[in-house]
This record gives C-alpha cells, sequence and structure tokens, in this order.
C-alpha cells in the first residue's frame, strides 16, 4: 500500500471514530420521544399533515389505535386510522357533539344541545346508550372506573358509571365549568367564567380545593405531575402543582389558547385565533416552538407517537 493510500485510510479512520462518538453524545443527550423515532417522525420541522373530517370538529379521543373526531356541525362522529389518517367510519349522533373520551372499550361523547352523554363501541361505532346529565355539558373524562362529564349552564359536574351509564353524583363546582382532567386520584374542572379549577376527590366527589388561573381557562392536561391550563383569553398556559394546586409558573402561547395535550415531553397547546400550535418544555415552560396547522384549532389529542388537532374552522384535522 502506498503512503497515499494509507494516509486515506488513516483520514477515514479517524472521521469514523468521531462520526461514533458524536452519534453516541446525541444519543445520550436526545430529548426526542422514541416512538417518533421508530417511526422516522425526527425531524425538527413538524409539518402537519391534514385529514378531512366533518364539519366543525372540536374534540378528539385516541382509542389505542384509532382517532374519534366530534364534529359539532355536522351531528356525527368521525374514526380515523391513527397510522395514515383513513377514515374507517362516520357516525350518526343525536345532536352536536362536543367532547370525546374513552374508557378503554367504548367512547364517550358529550351532546350539550341534548343536555346528554353518548357512548359508542370503540368497534364498531354502535350506539350503546344515551344519557341525561346537567345542562350543556362539554368537557369529559375517565378516571380508570368511571366518566366525568363537565355542564357548562349546570355550572356542575356529573359523574357516571362507564359499564351501564348510571349516574353516581352530580356535584357543583364554579361557573361555566368546561374542561376536565384526571390526575390518578383527583378530577380537576376548569371554571371557564370563574378564573379557576375546582379539585374533587375521584372516589366520592368531594371538594378538595379551588385555585385561581389566568383569565377565562378552557382546556387541561396533566403531565404526570402538574396540572396545565390553557387561558384563551390572556393568551397564556398556568402550571398549577397537582399535589397541593400551587402556581408554578405562567407562559405566553398564542392568541385564545384552546385547547392543551402532554406528549410525554412537552406541552403543545391549540391556539384558535392564531392557526398555530405552541409547543412548550413540560420541565421549563420554555418555549420549543410554534407550528401552523388549520382554522381554528381546538381540540387536542396524542397518539403515543403524533399530536393530533381539531380545526374547527376548516373541516379537518391535523397530525403532527
Amino acid at each position: 500500500m502506498t503512503t497515499t493510500g494509507r494516509s486515506s485510510l488513516y483520514f477515514c479512520f479517524v472521521c469514523l471514530i468521531v462520526f461514533s462518538s458524536m452519534s453516541a453524545r446525541a444519543q445520550l443527550t436526545s430529548t426526542l420521544n422514541p416512538s417518533q423515532i421508530a417511526q422516522l417522525h425526527w425531524y425538527p420541522a413538524n409539518q402537519s399533515t391534514q385529514f378531512s373530517a366533518g364539519a366543525i370538529p372540536t374534540g378528539l379521543a385516541f382509542d389505542g389505535g384509532n382517532i374519534w373526531v366530534a364534529n359539532g356541525g355536522s351531528s356525527n362522529i368521525t374514526k380515523l386510522r391513527a397510522s395514515d389518517g383513513a377514515v374507517l367510519g362516520t357516525f350518526p349522533l343525536s345532536g352536536n357533539p362536543n367532547s370525546v373520551a374513552f374508557d378503554g372499550a367504548n367512547i364517550w361523547v358529550t351532546i350539550p344541545n341534548g343536555n346528554a352523554v353518548m357512548k359508542l363501541s370503540a368497534k364498531d361505532g354502535a350506539v350503546l346508550g344515551t344519557f341525561t346529565v346537567g345542562t350543556f355539558p362539554q368537557g369529559v373524562a375517565f378516571d380508570g372506573q368511571d366518566i366525568w362529564v363537565a355542564n357548562e349552564f349546570g355550572q356542575s359536574v356529573t359523574k357516571l358509571r362507564a359499564s351501564d351509564g348510571v349516574i353516581l353524583g352530580t356535584f357543583p363546582v364554579g361557573t361555566a365549568p368546561l374542561a376536565l382532567a384526571f390526575d390518578a386520584t383527583n378530577v380537576w374542572v376548569v371554571n371557564s367564567s370563574s378564573n379557576s379549577v375546582t379539585v374533587l376527590r375521584a372516589r366520592d366527589g368531594k371538594l378538595l380545593g379551588t385555585f385561581p388561573t389566568g383569565k377565562q381557562p378552557s382546556a387541561i392536561a396533566f403531565d404526570g405531575t402538574h396540572m396545565w391550563i390553557a387561558n384563551s383569553s390572556d393568551n397564556t398556559v398556568s402550571e398549577l402543582r397537582a399535589r397541593d394546586g400551587g402556581n408554578l409558573g405562567t407562559f405566553a402561547v398564542g392568541l385564545d389558547p384552546s385547547g392543551v395535550v402532554f406528549d410525554g415531553i412537552y406541552l403543545w397547546v391549540a391556539n384558535t385565533i392564531a392557526g398555530t400550535v405552541s409547543r412548550l418544555r413540560a420541565t421549563s415552560g420554555k418555549d420549543a416552538g410554534t407550528f401552523v396547522v388549520g382554522f381554528s384549532p381546538t381540540g387536542m389529542a396524542f397518539d403515543g407517537a403524533n399530536v393530533w388537532v381539531a380545526n374547527s374552522g376548516g373541516g379537518n384535522v391535523s397530525k403532527l
């Protein structure tokens, strides 16, 4: 081998060592979602893909394999395959739906103009029951055993047994409750007109506390330790400690935040007027990017790898 050949071989060997070292360090310091890496969705652009839904899509829920979209303007719900957005079915409802929750086997949908919540089979969309709750129900959440519904005009939440829809209790909260979240022990209720959240013990509905938020809170998500509340009138999100409701910070996002979801690393916030989604680091609230989606984004869901956003003004959903 010539001197030139040996030099070239040595140079390539050194480059390989340096590249391997850099790759190892990158792997050690990466904060990317492993599921996104596995699906080759590791790039930072987070460009969205859109899929058609019904008229005025608002609420979303993930059932472990599919995304369910409540179409408030067409009185139906659309089932999309999460892997590719293919429509698997569109199912009629008894009124204009708003929010959606999954209980491990079935889909629950609030019907504000019917003062009811509907239960559908996640397998085939068959209606399993329609249950009367409070006045103008909005948000819905599952606590591992029971379904909770926020009654906006009733200033209350209704607790139903998930197995058969029997009402287990109705509990007073603040003014205009819109959304709920479960923290493994308690149910948190967003009171939009009271600028607060109410905490109820899931076991028996006992009031544990009411804590201030920003102006006109509209959505809530749990990150495993803290609650994040989207405040639509002051364009912020509030971070509250789930243990005692202590305020840990208020962070600026886009115009009219009305949806929020946690992906295991980041908080994603739908900014309805801005037509964007803000991404915040859950550890610090630091801005980690803003992404353009469709017209009037509202409801959100996370499928284990991607974030889905209901674009209420566009009749579609975005997948990030």
